[in-house]
């Protein structure tokens, strides 16, 4: 996997699976164990070297709110004719991504050629995941499981440069205000760490807060990068803040990544 953040809301809003209850600030990503797969190419398979990362900051899972379903019905990805491929990249809390699903149904949509298997060694536990499109930044996508047989869907991250869009209409690059007309309403947010990000705290009863399907959510949002190095300092991540606050407002943050879980 690529040198990054992965899964910013892994531990504090989904976890538990795994390690039980620990935050994000206490564990520590180790390399990861690459599994090679015997029925994929080896130019599909990613080198040992490409998985290594450190686990990032906490997401917080958002507040849950009554289920909306005429703003969120869960749609299956499209399919092109022909090739069983996806025509979209879209994500429902069902089927292929639902919370029962499995590497097998995963290569049954998307084909086992365009995918790869990881072990992340967390803790002393074991933690698998499958990545969709590994070679393809746009169309990347990692999807984590609860059970060492590949099956039992966990964790979906949304992160980089990836098309794909979860349920609700979440994505990446979305502002604030665009995150409030997803939403319906304003949100609250916890302040920025120091890598400039902040994270979703509570949907507030909003349509984000609980999606079709039974799945949640977790987004985090990064700084303008043309907004001044420090000019965070005066919303830490300690404190909540309302999506709709000035100050928030101000420094234009976007969503720099988006975490869909069971």
């Amino acid at each position: 996997m690529r040198a990054r953040r992965i899964g910013g809301a892994l531990i504090a809003g989904f976890a538990m699976v795994f390690t039980g209850a620990l935050s994000a600030q206490q564990r520590q990503m180790t390399a990861p164990t690459l599994q090679p797969d015997p029925n994929l190419n080896s130019e599909d398979q990613l080198a040992p070297s490409q998985v290594k990362q450190p686990m990032p900051a906490a997401v917080a899972t958002p507040g849950s709110a009554p289920t909306h379903p005429a703003r969120h019905a869960a749609t299956e990805p499209a399919l092109a004719h022909g090739h069983g491929m996806p025509a979209r990249l879209v994500i429902a809390c069902s089927g292929p991504f639902g919370k029962d699903s499995s590497m097998l149904e995963l290569a049954m949509v998307f084909d086992s050629r365009n995918m790869i298997f990881t072990e992340e060694n967390v803790k002393g536990s074991q933690v698998g995941a499958t990545v969709l499109f590994p070679k393809d930044p746009k169309r990347r996508l990692e999807v984590w499981w609860s059970d060492p047989n590949r099956s039992g869907l966990y964790l979906i991250d949304i992160a980089d440069k990836s098309m794909w869009t979860a349920p609700g209409g979440l994505r990446l690059g979305l502002t604030l205000q665009e995150l409030e007309r997803l939403n319906h309403k304003s949100f609250k947010l916890k302040g920025f760490d120091k890598d400039n990000v902040a994270t979703v705290s509570d949907w507030d009863g909003g349509a984000l807060a609980r999606l079709a399907g039974g799945c949640k959510s977790g987004v985090s949002l990064q700084v303008d990068p043309k907004a001044h190095p420090h000019a965070a300092v005066d919303l830490p991540a300690d404190h909540d803040y309302s999506s709709a606050d000035p100050a928030m407002r101000a420094l234009k943050p976007k969503v720099s990544e988006v975490l869909i879980g069971y």
